[in-house]
């Protein structure tokens, strides 16, 4: 399968990197942010990120927008909506909406890895309306009921 980029600014590919994937193992392409000058985040804050890019989700498939790890875990950056879904039929421009849960101003730099793109399989199931649902060794315990 290929995945169809459309730069949408001249930076792309230049100053900006196209989409990649950081090793061998990763599951998601990092995308930059696609910006003339350093935007910062006030701390709790929001903002949306432009990659300069536009793609062609395959049919079948469906593009989740995660934030990077690092960004969260050691800045407190998260997407605005905890991920983002990139519908097969969706050709508009990506953006990283991106909330600052930091008591710290967080500054993106032109050409920072804002965000990653995965691309997965979609299930499109039958609905089926029923009185009882098939029963299981948990039931329907919820948080916490497992005893972790």
């Amino acid at each position: 399968m290929k995945l169809k980029i459309k730069p949408l600014s001249e930076k792309i590919g230049k100053e900006i990197p196209l989409p990649y994937y950081a090793t061998q193992g990763a599951a998601a392409l990092d995308l930059h942010a696609c910006i003339d000058e350093p935007l910062t985040i006030p701390p709790g804050g929001q903002a949306v990120v432009p990659t300069g890019l536009a793609v062609a989700i395959p049919t079948g498939y469906v593009g989740i927008l995660a934030v990077r790890s690092s960004m969260g875990i050691r800045n407190g950056v998260t997407l605005s909506n905890g991920i983002g879904v990139i519908d097969s039929d969706y050709r508009g421009p990506l953006g990283a909406g991106l909330h600052n849960l930091s008591q710290t101003p967080y500054t993106v730099q032109p050409g920072d890895r804002v965000a990653q793109l995965m691309v997965v399989p979609v299930i499109r199931e039958q609905i089926e309306v029923v009185e009882e649902l098939p029963p299981t060794q948990r039931g329907s315990g919820g948080f916490g009921s497992t005893g972790r």
